[in-house]
């Protein structure tokens, strides 16, 4: 029993050191995970922006190159749609609604289109990809464009004498708008020369997904997104030479594709002015969106001269203004872009009442 005891007591002894040796290690990890991953900051806001590991790694790199503050908040608007999406996608996928992978393969061509789209893919040629590729416009109000086809254009616009100075920003937009459509024409052109190449080169069982059915509706797929791309360099070469129809029913560059697109539907007449409705709500979403993206650099230009003053009570001000305006870009510029993603899905199925991821 002596014995026992003494064994016992050793045991606790033993068990009592490992505890405080353990303790600040336990403590070290509690706080990486409590602490430094789920503190919040001034704002309200989690450190981390996403919940997706690579999403959060994009927005890092974003900050590392220092885009400029509408640039970053454009970047995470697009980040919290493709979040969105791939969460939706996880849900699916786990009850068994995506079988094919295409809908995983979209998400996959979303992200590089993301990528592609700021620069961030590591390629430092990415804007001479193609030669219909444009530059950054948000780069730079000086910036011209690869293709000798758009720059012509655009040479002919600004010096033509139609367009103000609000409406040569407009056009500037839909210029931008139609590098993203090219864009998303080259991603899902390599994602099928990549399938093909998988299709005539089977290595293993896990890629035999690749059938000639799924080939068959990516070329039906890639055919539809070149139609779309020549649609709209047309519709640009026609506003260039017309100008902005000032009896129109929107100036926006992307409403008026939306309405367009309406109108060579088959909806009725009461549904055309339904859909007309709903276009002129989005339209005041985008023009709200956009002056907030003018304050906001606006904001940044002024806080920039506040720091060399160094006055703290006018540089606290002018700081919080600054973080109101990010806030609110980004979650205005979040609900245009899905908006945008929630039209052309239903109008492209010819009705307002279908839902899609």
């Amino acid at each position: 029993p002596q014995c026992t005891a003494r064994a016992m007591a050793v045991c606790r002894a033993r068990l009592a050191l490992v505890t405080v040796c353990l303790l600040p290690g336990l403590a070290q990890a509690v706080g990486k995970y409590s602490r430094e991953k789920n503190e919040v900051d001034a704002t309200g806001k989690a450190e981390i922006e996403f919940r997706m590991a690579k999403l959060n790694q994009v927005w890092e790199k974003a900050q590392r190159l220092q885009f400029s503050p509408v640039k970053l908040a454009e970047l995470h608007s697009d980040l919290k749609i493709q979040e969105k999406d791939e969460l939706n996608w996880k849900k699916l996928k786990a009850d068994g609604l995506d079988e094919d992978g295409e809908k995983e393969a979209k998400l996959r061509r979303n992200f590089n289109v993301i990528l592609t789209k700021y620069r961030l893919d590591g390629r430092k040629d990415a804007a001479a990809m193609d030669t219909n590729y444009l530059r950054d416009s948000m780069d730079s109000e000086n910036d011209v464009f690869d293709d000798p086809k758009l720059e012509k254009l655009w040479n002919k616009a600004t010096t033509s004498g139609k367009f103000n100075n609000d409406e040569v920003g407009k056009l500037r937009r839909e210029f931008q708008h139609h590098q993203d459509k090219i864009q998303e024409y080259h991603i899902l052109r390599e994602t099928v020369s990549r399938n093909e190449d998988i299709y005539q080169n089977v290595i293993s069982p896990s890629e035999a997904y690749v059938t000639e059915d799924l080939l068959h509706s990516k070329h039906t797929e890639l055919k539809d997104k070149h139609r779309n791309v020549e649609a709209s360099f047309q519709r640009l070469r026609k506003l260039i030479n017309q100008g902005y129809d000032e009896d129109s029913e929107f100036s926006e560059p992307r409403v008026l594709e939306l309405w367009d697109m309406a109108k060579r539907s088959n909806f009725t007449a009461d549904e055309l002015d339904s859909i007309k409705e709903e276009l002129k709500h989005f339209e005041t979403k985008i023009e709200k969106h956009q002056h907030y993206k003018e304050q906001l650099d606006l904001s940044h230009q002024k806080l920039k001269h506040v720091e060399t003053i160094g006055d703290k009570e006018h540089l606290s001000r002018n700081k919080e203004k600054y973080a109101m305006l990010t806030e609110k870009t980004k979650e205005l510029g979040y609900k245009v872009k899905k908006h945008m993603q929630d039209l052309l899905a239903r109008l492209s199925k010819g009705g307002l009442n279908h839902n899609e991821l």
